[in-house]
């Protein structure tokens, strides 16, 4: 089984510069996007009859902005929005399960707007981490996906000495990511890549970050105590972060 996860920056702007190319190529089991920023009905009628795959949105109530959505080959059963079913204006978290495993679909928010954003950010990660804590010693194997927003280590940023005042890989928020992981949380491509740099999955427009491979991995593939072992090869797609989006999608095979 293959799951892939990508923050596609406006998926209409996405399917426009050919987003299908990607999607048909990976070819996953089950697809979770972030900021997808439309609504179902803005989106081409052609382009959703083709998917062939079951879909569920969970859209933010501001137009244009966040959101989140779940496809997959087969059916699946969509257990909740929201951090433990809380109300989600902003379209953050869609919880659904399929194939024997539940995924958690998750674009954390970033805090590098302005300072109000970061406090937003901050709250909201504790109570992410306490949340996906209830998912650790469950059975039922699980993937929490997405933009998480975060540069765990320097291994997943390129200059982390001029980034360490800048959100995203500020020392508590690093922190902070490493006791969610202690957790119980296997962070799949580093645990198949090991201690080496990079790869990345998000670049910034400025300069020639993209162009020279300057970036932070922020997007993740996360599993569970009770799937770990099935974890069997990891990557990202670089390309995809050239082509369609700021972001480039994360794919994960399992057995």
């Amino acid at each position: 089984m293959r799951v892939v996860t990508w923050n596609v920056n406006g998926l209409r702007a996405a399917i426009r510069k050919g987003i299908d190319r990607f999607v048909d190529e990976l070819d996953p089991d089950v697809l979770m996007l972030q900021e997808i920023r439309s609504l179902p009905e803005q989106l081409p009628t052609e382009w959703l009859e083709e998917l062939d795959r079951e879909v569920t949105w969970h859209p933010a109530e501001r137009k244009g902005y966040s959101g989140v959505a779940t496809l997959t080959k087969g059916e699946h059963r969509v257990h909740g929005t929201g951090l433990a079913g809380a109300d989600d204006p902003e379209g953050r978290v869609l919880v659904t399960q399929s194939h024997g495993w539940r995924f958690v679909n998750v674009y954390l928010p970033s805090g590098s707007s302005k300072p109000e954003r970061q406090e937003v950010k901050e709250a909201w990660m504790d109570l992410f981490a306490a949340w996906t804590s209830t998912f650790v010693d469950d059975d039922v194997p699980t993937i929490i996906a997405g933009d998480l927003n975060i540069a765990h280590t320097e291994r997943d940023i390129w200059n982390a000495k001029s980034n360490a005042k800048t959100s995203g890989f500020l020392p508590h928020e690093r922190e902070w990511f490493s006791k969610w992981i202690a957790q119980g949380w296997t962070d799949s491509l580093r645990h198949l890549l090991g201690e080496m740099q990079g790869p990345y999955s998000w670049w910034s427009n400025r300069g020639r970050a993209r162009e020279l491979d300057r970036g932070w991995r922020i997007d993740y593939l996360m599993v569970n105590p009770a799937g770990s072992n099935r974890i069997k090869a990891s990557g990202i797609v670089r390309r995809g972060g050239l082509e369609v989006s700021d972001h480039a999608p994360v794919w994960l095979d399992l057995v």
